[in-house]
């Protein structure tokens, strides 16, 4: 498992915000679904952020986790939106299903590591 963590907040509006750092590979997937899925089917939120501006890589398991989040949300009447994706995350994520209305404020700077 990688150095990653996952934070979950609650903005004033009530949007329920999942804030993942770091890079995340096979050994973090089950740790970030179960933190979605939670959020989903438990917290059911009308409105969830997964605020990607500070992962760094997901992995095709990972990738895949976050586009069955979009189908779960709709099944539970949740909007699922992934904001600051990089470039490269979002045509990934695209490639997997998510659907380009769902992905916000695409970070198309270069972003290196440790700034």
């Amino acid at each position: 498992m990688s150095d990653t963590t996952v934070d979950v907040d609650t903005s004033a509006d009530g949007t329920l915000v999942i804030h993942p750092r770091g890079h995340f590979d096979a050994g973090d997937a089950v740790h970030l679904r179960r933190t979605i899925v939670h959020a989903i089917r438990r917290e059911r939120p009308l409105r969830m952020v997964l605020d990607l501006r500070d992962v760094d890589g997901l992995d095709p398991i990972n990738l895949g986790t976050l586009a069955a989040a979009c189908q779960l949300g709709d099944d539970h009447h949740v909007a699922v939106f992934l904001d600051n994706p990089s470039e490269s995350t979002a045509t990934q994520l695209m490639a997997a299903g998510v659907p380009p209305h769902r992905l916000r404020h695409i970070n198309s700077t270069a972003r290196t590591i440790g700034s």
